[in-house]
């Protein structure tokens, strides 16, 4: 074979090097050139195609690293046999039937696990990406340690310090692809005879797992301060979950006393922990943060756990486990031979965005961000949707335009996070206002959802979340529903 027809394209993005193995790669799979072919020398070919020469070489060097070509000394370049190469062929379009469902968009979506994307600092993201693949690093590319790469879990380690007053070591700390690995993980380190104790209403996804992990588990009423202490004593559970610094979905913050009579109920007995999940606790937009549980224990009581989901974006699924130094011994007889479920590649980026300030201007961008869309969602409520009913937190009662007396809507755990709870109080149940707000294309979600166990007299709640609604969408999203639920 002396000749090989190419169209290649000059303008092409991809370069000619890459269009030739391409082309005579495709060739020999399709078996138009079989195996022991003779194929066209360098020289001859790049003539042919009136080519660099290095062009020609580039490519026949990559089809001989995959083995789709082999050089025989002083006779030239032949087809080798491709049999048991990896041969992977593109997407098959599909079909009407193989449609991939499409997720409805929503005009306007109060959701409250919404992250606003527009702010992600792409250009900074993508530099640290090409710094930490700029040099050939194979250690890069090797396993690393269980618990994750020491440099990030040093640097997750000094910013929980300073941020949130969690004492610990880089030791302590166990990296993970977010925070549903890192439970299951920690349910091989505690083992299963255990009773848990999980918040009504709660974060339903963890109570799920571990009751499909076969724990026992049990929910404990709560006040306005947050989980009662003396109602988990006589629950019998000796694990308590708890999100004391904006506890999700009712946006209760635990004060300080209550939080030291979960610690005393943690030390009344060996073997009783709290779990502290602090999903989100880097947004605070009124008064002094919040410092964690984890802070204020003494005994070594507090299974801390966070995601950098609500900081940076739910798809770098990065999460850690702060474990006690009792349990950390048995992590690493349990489960340390475990091996990290995230990238060194990932870790490295992450650690590098967190080491050269990133992360502390990522985070103080979004927080100014999302303060002003928490304002202004609670601006627009309190002078349409909560005006007519008066200021219930002050214990007035007014009369609205229709001569209705009393509070209709009433707010509460607003100032952190990203969501707050409206409570309706005009006699329409969950649904009702739910399915009203649908019809013009704004979508809310009932509080009942969260609910494990039923609170029959607990008054239909709405949560509106505002991280992922501009401004602008806030206030007209707010206009409607005062349309549709004043009406």
């Amino acid at each position: 074979m002396n000749d090989l027809t190419i169209s290649l394209d000059g303008a092409s993005k991809i370069p000619l090097y890459e269009q030739i193995y391409s082309y005579i790669k495709q060739e020999i799979q399709t078996g138009r050139i079989r195996s022991g072919d003779r194929l066209p020398s360098t020289r001859a070919l790049c003539r042919y195609l009136e080519v660099s020469r290095s062009t020609v070489e580039l490519a026949y060097e990559q089809l001989m690293s995959e083995g789709y070509v082999e050089a025989k000394a002083c006779r030239g370049y032949f087809a080798a046999d491709v049999e048991g190469l990896y041969q992977l062929e593109g997407p098959v379009p599909a079909g009407r039937d193989a449609e991939i469902p499409q997720t409805p968009s929503w005009p306007y979506d109060f959701t409250p696990n919404g992250v606003d994307l527009n702010s992600f600092p792409y250009n900074a993201w993508r530099k640290l990406s090409r710094e930490s693949l700029v040099d050939d690093r194979a250690e890069l590319f090797r396993l690393g340690s269980p618990q994750g790469e020491y440099g990030l879990r040093s640097a997750i380690c000094s910013y929980l310090h300073q941020a949130r007053g969690v004492n610990c070591t880089p030791e302590q700390i166990i990296v993970g692809a977010g925070n549903d690995y890192l439970l299951m993980l920690l349910a091989t380190v505690i083992g299963q005879d255990h009773k848990v104790a999980f918040e009504n209403p709660t974060y339903r996804q963890a109570y799920r797992l571990f009751q499909n992990l076969s724990f026992r588990i049990c929910t404990v009423d709560m006040d306005e301060k947050g989980m009662d202490a003396a109602k988990l004593e006589a629950s019998g559970a000796d694990i308590a979950f708890v999100m004391p610094s904006h506890q999700y979905p009712l946006g209760i913050v635990m004060p300080i006393r209550r939080r030291m009579e979960l610690l005393r109920w943690a030390g009344k007995k060996e073997g009783r922990y709290i779990i502290e999940d602090d999903y989100d606790s880097e947004f605070r937009y009124k008064g002094k943060p919040v410092p964690a549980l984890q802070g204020c224990d003494s005994r070594e009581k507090v299974i801390y756990i966070g995601t950098f989901s609500k900081a940076i974006a739910p798809a770098i699924r990065m999460s850690y486990l702060v474990l006690p130094r009792p349990l950390l011994k048995r992590y690493q007889e349990r489960s340390g031979f475990l091996n990290s479920t995230v990238s060194k590649v990932d870790q490295l980026i992450l650690k590098k965005f967190i080491e050269d300030g990133y992360f502390e201007r990522h985070l103080n961008k979004t927080r100014a961000l999302y303060k002003s869309r928490h304002d202004t969602l609670l601006s627009c409520l309190k002078s349409g949707l909560c005006r007519a009913g008066g200021d219930s937190r002050q214990g007035k009662k007014t009369e609205d335009a229709r001569g209705n007396a009393g509070p209709r809507f009433r707010i509460s755990g607003e100032h952190a996070g990203v969501h707050l709870l409206l409570h309706v109080l005009n006699g329409m149940t969950e649904q009702e206002l739910i399915d009203r707000a649908k019809k013009r294309g704004v979508r809310v979600y009932g509080l009942s959802e969260y609910d494990v166990e039923p609170r029959p007299e607990a008054p239909a709640a709405i949560l509106l979340g505002y991280a992922n609604m501009s401004e602008e969408k806030i206030m007209e999203a707010v206009k409607i529903l005062e349309e549709e639920w004043m009406s």
